[in-house]
């Protein structure tokens, strides 16, 4: 189920950039964070959603709470939560800083967190306040491993 989009299509396959395991991909290029939330940083903007791992383990989502924009985030703190059929979890910033804009879509379709974790179900848009504390997140390859990790121990 995807609407049509004005966006020219990327020269690249996104799938050529995922990595796929036990059902959950991967994108390289973005930074993650343990408490499973994912930052795409250009320019002077973070782009931030959770992960395709923690929307499988999730199920359903039937609801979101996300800030205002012009509110601060910071690094590991709270911003929002996400409801689904299981439970109710809150979604930690990775990075600090203020927000720019809110996906308001996920309002009136939040499921496009479970369809599309990494494009259409984007939460938040902040400029960082320290950019650096993006490098100290986790890369595509250590986020696998991270996940490959916490679910053996499950």
């Amino acid at each position: 189920m995807h609407s049509e989009s004005l966006v020219p299509p990327k020269p690249t396959s996104l799938l050529h950039f995922l990595f796929s395991r036990c059902f959950s991909s991967v994108l390289e290029g973005l930074k993650y964070a343990s408490s499973h939330e994912w930052v795409k940083h250009e320019g002077s903007v973070a782009t931030i959603g959770i992960t395709d791992h923690a929307q499988d383990h999730l199920g359903e989502v039937v609801f979101v709470e996300l800030p205002e924009a012009g509110r601060s985030v910071s690094a590991g703190a709270s911003f929002g939560a996400v409801e689904s059929v299981k439970a109710t979890s809150d979604i930690n910033s990775p990075i600090s800083g203020d927000v720019v804009e809110v996906n308001s879509k996920l309002t009136e379709s939040p499921g496009l967190i479970n369809s599309s974790p990494y494009e259409d179900g984007w939460m938040i848009k902040i400029k960082p306040s320290n950019p650096s504390e993006v490098e100290s997140l986790l890369g595509a390859k250590e986020y696998t491993k991270f996940c490959e990790e916490e679910d053996a121990a499950h």
